[in-house]
């Protein structure tokens, strides 16, 4: 910043600091009445105050609990055709029970490779159920399956 416009701003933060030191400090008389400005202000945000009520307001994630539940039913879970059943193999597979009966998401957790774990998926994910319910309401569960070829 140039030296002339630094000089220049100071001289206007000095003079506007000088007339604040010199407003007086008398209370302010709210026309037509006997009340000062700040008894006057005190009084109604004191009446606002006190016709507030609240509520708890139950975090957004928060889950309801489940008094009457019941866990999903299976309808369709044909096993998956595996090409070389391996004695020692397991494949161990996460998933997402939707709403909707239908499997979400499935995730392989313990694998037996590339080809049996796309057969498994495949076959998870043909799956259907009648949902889990939460109250008399359909909700999702999680289920997790293990396929060994012993």
């Amino acid at each position: 910043m140039p030296p002339r416009k630094l000089c220049l701003l100071v001289l206007i933060v000095s003079a506007s600091i000088t007339s604040l030191a010199s407003v007086s400090t008398s209370p302010l008389r709210v026309s037509g009445g006997d009340l000062s400005l700040d008894t006057h202000e005190h009084q109604l945000w004191t009446a606002a105050m006190h016709d507030s009520k609240f509520a708890p307001v139950p975090h957004t994630t928060a889950r309801p609990s489940c008094e009457a539940t019941q866990p999903p039913q299976a309808l369709a879970t044909p096993n998956p055709l595996l090409d070389q059943p391996d004695p020692n193999g397991k494949i161990t597979v996460s998933f997402i029970i939707g709403d909707d009966g239908r499997v979400h998401s499935p995730l392989i957790l313990e694998s037996a490779g590339p080809g049996e774990d796309r057969t498994v998926l495949n076959a998870v994910r043909s799956w259907r159920y009648r949902p889990a319910m939460c109250n008399g309401v359909p909700t999702e569960a999680e289920g997790k399956i293990e396929f060994s070829s012993r």
